[in-house]
């Protein structure tokens, strides 16, 4: 099974070598030369709506599949703990649809309502816990009077 190695860069090299994969996590992205060896450049950034990393210490993982569709070759493969691992080609129509899914998830993700919903649950959560935290202080103080002796009559 064909491999990559990892390299982790500030700042994406000029000349991008044949079976490494380039991470900046500096600007949230990946960049690498087609496994197929056409030679086209691949960049996959990272966001909650493109690609994830994730290093085990010694091997990287990128999610989802890469599909090359506007590249001739039209390559599809998973990079998984280093290894390439080809996956069929899509059909156009299949293309489209996932073409329309990411479409529909950035849209999604990124949309006004999204961002105030996600604004106000983050407000319950603080709100949350700072009862708690008042909660927890006035515990902690009962039980310290309790533990001195100390009782307020």
């Amino acid at each position: 099974m064909k491999t990559v190695q990892h390299k982790f860069v500030e700042f994406i090299p000029d000349h991008l070598n044949e079976g490494v994969l380039y991470i900046s996590l500096n600007y949230c992205t990946a960049i690498h030369k087609c496994v197929c060896g056409c030679g086209n450049e691949v960049v996959t950034p990272f966001s909650p709506t493109d690609w994830s990393i994730t290093f085990n210490g010694k091997s990287v993982t990128l999610r989802p599949s890469i599909g090359n569709w506007n590249f001739e070759c039209r390559s599809h493969y998973f990079i998984t703990q280093n290894k390439i691992e080809r996956c069929r080609d899509w059909t156009n129509t299949e293309i489209a649809v996932g073409r329309n899914v990411d479409k529909e998830n950035k849209a999604n993700f990124y949309s006004e309502d999204k961002l105030e919903t996600d604004v106000d649950k983050f407000k319950s959560k603080v709100d949350q816990s700072e009862g708690a935290l008042k909660r927890w202080s006035l515990k902690s103080i009962f039980t310290k009077l309790k533990l001195s002796g100390t009782r307020r009559q």
